[in-house]
């Protein structure tokens, strides 16, 4: 529901902040006192055609804030959801436009920049007007066909209809593949046949790039690692013997030495056994150098020519994949595509045939769904009809006819099946039907409108509904016919109505007075009053008398407010 609406600068109104409440919500005020601006200005928050002649006189820029709290399962958040705009669950939702006097404007979703586009998507799903300019809603018939199917419950027809296209789609698009590829000429298979020679002989595998760059590196590199090795050998041997050789006599001297003392030798005996120890603990890492440079120099020993062969390899890969565009590793895949690809072209006939019969059965399954749908709609179309046609009598409007023309054609069709829905109107005997906007006047237009609504009412959807001036031009019975139907549809949700009936005024859940007045700058402005108790008996009163409210009025107030109680 709209929470609040806060305007700055919108024509006659400098500022205004105004809270909305559930169920029928009633704005009166004398003629020209600026509810067509209220209207205006909510349309500029949710993403109306914005004209500069909306910003006040003497203002660099008119803004409008529109405030709603919204059920989890609404439809805005799947709309914000598929602008990639998150926000928490229970969050209420704040649009704000504003609008320079050049006619440039500025969106704001929460606070966050956002195009005019999803502000018009968003509204779209917040809210429907009905009066004499609506472009939304009932009136655009885009949402004709999906009004229809929502009266006549059709989501699971509709979701059938719309697997079965997805199926066919899919059975058509592969039947494209394979007329393309069968159409393809020999030059082409002659490039996938040699293509797919030049990668079978090289037989690429997937890291193969990496491992050769690595082997590359490591055998230009090996020669000289060789004779470096062999330095480190020469370094260990050393002259005379090599160090092995004298830390040999070394221990030889010290077991010499420990004979001659004895076991008895105190320090020295203990001196000694830590130097043999320390020798033998030196030829024995000395011993492991001289095996593991050995080792490494085994490494190091590479076939001739090897080096030639590893580049041949590699350098043949790079070349092979830059020819083809691709990277070294994704020539597997490539060739598998290429396979495939060629596979086509030649058996291209056989799988035609197997295709066209997919396609024929994905069309039979189409048509059973899509008919289901039709006939579903047909059924509802004159449900819908006659139940529109019982409303229009108590709205003063019995000499005029409704009808849904329904138009299948099946050259149209889609995921939401093969027809086309228009809502029409005639509004008197003889007359043609035609589009609701151009057939009915202002008042008829918002009359019509709900009509339709009492008609097609289910579920709350959480739009709010506005109706302009849906009483004009009528009074009396009708127009307590008008607030009745206003009622019942803001029982379950919220509706606003500018109304110039006591009538429907009385029978709000709620009720604010526009008001036209000196803004002590030698201009005016439009404030907004909430009404409850005797100002708003007053008001009503008002609405019955004119200008000078009489006691008899307000006696008649008080009878039409008693209904409301």
């Amino acid at each position: 529901m709209l929470q609040s609406l806060s305007i700055r600068n919108v024509v006659l109104i400098d500022s205004l902040d105004a809270g909305f409440d559930r169920g029928l919500c009633a704005l009166t005020g004398e003629t020209g006192a600026g509810k067509s601006i209220l209207l205006g200005a909510l349309g500029l928050a949710v993403g109306e055609r914005a004209e500069r002649g909306l910003v006040r006189t003497g203002t660099e820029e008119a803004s409008a804030t529109a405030e709603f709290d919204l059920a989890p399962a609404h439809a805005a958040w799947a709309v914000l959801d598929e602008a990639g705009l998150v926000f928490e669950p229970g969050e209420a939702l704040i649009l704000r436009r504003r609008l320079a006097e050049d006619g440039r404007s500025r969106a704001h979703i929460n606070d966050q920049p956002a195009s005019i586009g999803l502000l018009r998507s968003l509204g779209d799903v917040l809210v429907e007007v009905h009066g004499q300019h609506d472009g939304r809603g009932l009136l655009d018939p885009k949402t004709h066909r999906s009004q229809l199917d929502a009266y006549a419950g059709n989501a699971p027809l509709r979701e059938a209809c719309r697997k079965a296209w997805s199926t066919l789609s899919q059975a058509q698009a592969s039947l494209d593949d394979l007329v393309r590829a069968h159409s393809a000429s020999t030059g082409e298979q002659d490039f996938l046949r040699h293509a797919l020679d030049e990668i079978d002989k090289l037989q690429p595998r997937a890291g193969e790039e990496a491992d050769l760059a690595e082997q590359r590196q490591f055998l230009m590199g090996a020669e000289r690692a060789l004779g470096d090795l062999q330095e480190a050998q020469d370094a260990l041997a050393g002259d005379g013997g090599g160090l092995e050789s004298r830390l040999n006599l070394a221990v030889r001297g010290l077991e010499r030495v420990r004979d001659q003392i004895g076991e008895a030798g105190g320090a020295a005996g203990e001196a000694l056994d830590r130097a043999a120890a320390a020798i033998d603990r030196a030829l024995i890492e000395f011993g492991e150098a001289g095996d593991a440079l050995t080792d490494a120099a085994r490494a190091f020993e590479i076939e001739p020519g090897q080096l030639e062969s590893v580049e041949e390899r590699l350098f043949a890969l790079r070349a092979l994949a830059r020819k083809h565009e691709v990277d070294v590793d994704e020539l597997p895949a490539l060739h598998i595509r290429f396979a495939d690809q060629l596979d086509a072209i030649e058996n291209a006939g056989e799988r035609i045939a197997e295709a066209e019969k997919s396609v024929q059965a994905a069309q039979a399954l189409y048509r059973d769904a899509a008919g289901a749908l039709t006939r579903s709609r047909d059924k509802a179309a004159q449900k819908l009809a006659a139940a529109v046609a019982s409303e229009l009598p108590p709205l003063k409007m019995d000499k005029a006819q409704f009808r849904v023309a329904l138009t299948t054609d099946n050259d149209r069709a889609g995921p939401e099946g093969c027809d086309q829905v228009r809502f029409e109107v005639s509004t008197n005997p003889g007359a043609p039907f035609g589009a609701l906007d151009k057939i009915a006047s202002g008042g008829e237009l918002s009359r019509f409108g709900l009509a339709l609504k009492v008609a097609l009412a289910g579920e709350d959807d959480g739009r709010v509904l506005v109706f302009d001036e849906v009483d004009q031009g009528v009074g009396g019975a009708v127009a307590d016919a008008v607030g009745r139907r206003l009622k019942r549809l803001a029982r379950t949700g919220q509706t606003l109505v500018v109304t110039h009936s006591p009538q429907v005024a009385a029978l709000a859940d709620h009720h604010w007075k526009i008001i036209k007045e000196d803004d002590g700058k030698g201009g005016v402005r439009t404030v907004l009053v909430q009404l409850d108790g005797e100002a708003r008996r007053e008001e009503i009163a008002r609405m019955l008398s004119g200008a000078e409210v009489t006691d008899a009025a307000r006696a008649q107030a008080d009878q039409l407010m008693a209904v409301q109680a």
